[in-house]
C-alpha cells in the first residue's frame, strides 16, 4: 500500500520546487526518480501530478509525460494585463466572507513573511506571500475566480523568485513595505472594509508591478563611444 506520507511529501515537494524555480518553467518531471524518492508507486505518483496540473503547477501531456507548466511573452503579457483585477474582486469577496479562522490563518502565514523578511530567506519569502494571498482568495470563496488567481500566483512567485536579489536595500525596503501593507490587509479584512482592501489591492500590485517592471526592462548600460583617430 503506497506511503499516505510520500504522496503529500511529493505533493508538497512539487509544489514548492516549482513556485521557487527550483524545477525551472518547462522542464520535464522523471517519474522514476520521484518514485523512487518517495517511496510511492507510479499510480499515486501520478494522482499528484494530476492534482498538480489541475491547479496549475504542472502539464500533463499526451505520451510525454507531467513538465513543470510554461512560461512564455504571451503569459507575462495576460498576467500584467488581468492581475489587479482578479487580486482586487478577491480582495473585496475576502472582506465580506472571511471567517475567523481564515484570518487566524492568515495571520501565522503573515508571521511567516515577516521571519522570511527579516532573514532575507528568498524561498521562504516566495513560499509565504503565496500562502498569504492563497488564504485570501480561500477567504473569498469564488468558484470561478479560484483557478485564476491559483495560476496568478504561480507565475507571479516565479517572476518574483526571478528578480529577487537580497542584497539590494532598495528590494528590502520594497519588502518591508510590502510586509506592512499585508498587515494592514489583515486589518481591514476583520473590520469587512470592502473598499479599503480595493484600495490596498491597487497600492500592493503597484508595488510588485514596478519592481518587475525594473526587471524586465533595465536601463540600458551606458556606452563610452570615443571618436575614430
Amino acid at each position: 500500500m503506497p506511503s499516505k506520507s510520500g504522496k503529500q511529501d511529493l505533493y508538497n515537494h512539487l509544489k514548492r520546487a516549482v513556485l521557487t524555480l527550483k524545477l525551472q518553467p518547462g522542464s520535464d518531471l522523471d517519474e522514476v526518480v520521484l518514485s523512487k524518492q518517495y517511496g510511492i508507486s507510479r499510480t499515486p505518483l501520478r494522482d499528484v501530478f494530476r492534482q498538480l496540473a489541475g491547479e496549475g503547477y504542472l502539464e500533463i501531456r499526451n505520451n510525454k509525460g507531467a513538465c513543470v507548466a510554461p512560461m512564455s511573452h504571451n503569459m507575462l503579457r495576460d498576467f500584467f494585463l488581468v492581475a489587479p483585477m482578479i487580486y482586487a474582486a478577491i480582495g473585496r469577496l475576502a472582506a465580506n466572507n472571511a471567517t475567523l479562522g481564515q484570518i487566524e490563518e492568515i495571520k501565522e502565514a503573515q508571521k511567516g513573511f515577516r521571519k522570511a523578511k527579516d532573514q532575507r530567506n528568498a524561498e521562504d519569502l516566495v513560499f509565504y506571500n503565496d500562502r498569504f494571498h492563497a488564504i485570501m482568495g480561500e477567504m473569498a470563496n469564488n468558484v470561478y475566480l479560484m483557478p485564476s488567481l491559483r495560476r496568478l500566483l504561480i507565475d507571479h512567485a516565479r517572476i518574483g523568485q526571478t528578480f529577487y536579489r537580497p542584497k539590494d536595500e532598495d528590494m528590502a525596503a520594497r519588502l518591508e513595505i510590502a510586509a506592512d501593507q499585508h498587515d494592514q490587509f489583515i486589518d481591514l479584512i476583520e473590520k469587512g472594509d470592502e473598499d479599503g482592501v480595493a484600495n490596498l489591492v491597487e497600492k500592493h500590485w503597484a508595488l510588485s508591478r514596478n519592481q518587475i517592471e525594473l526587471f524586465i526592462t533595465p536601463q540600458s548600460l551606458s556606452v563610452d563611444i570615443k571618436p575614430l583617430p
